[in-house]
């Protein structure tokens, strides 16, 4: 940082990010990217959920990542927060089902159900 007024903006940036999650408009999709993650291939999976996003223009849409989201042996995981709903997890993910769940679940509002850890916790 150089000037306050650098800090300035990044504290501006922060809170509008603080408040896409607030006030529940746009949708929020994280992806897990621990150690455990990325040995699983989180990375291939983050870059198609945002190619996807940005392919489709959807501007209300923000794809971010985490550290350990707690169940490595799931992983990749993705989980998406929409709307107020509530939190979808998707388990044992790869780049064809992160651009189905953009397809269905971000776009069409179906969510992809044998994707999601209850879905794999139940067989």
């Amino acid at each position: 940082m150089k000037s306050l007024e650098e800090l300035a903006k990044i504290r501006e940036n922060a809170r509008q990010k603080v408040g896409l999650r607030e006030d529940g408009k746009g949708t929020r999709i994280v992806v897990g990217m621990a150690t455990c993650g990325i040995s699983a291939g989180a990375r291939p999976v983050l870059a198609a959920l945002v190619e996807e996003v940005n392919k489709r223009w959807l501007t209300d849409v923000e794809v971010t990542q985490t550290g350990c989201i707690g169940v490595c042996r799931l992983e990749p995981i993705v989980e998406v927060y929409k709307d107020g709903k509530e939190k979808v997890t998707y388990v044992e993910m790869t780049e064809e089902k992160a651009r189905k769940i953009i397809a269905e679940h971000i776009v069409n509002g179906k969510v992809v159900t044998e994707y999601t850890i209850g879905a794999v916790e139940g067989k």
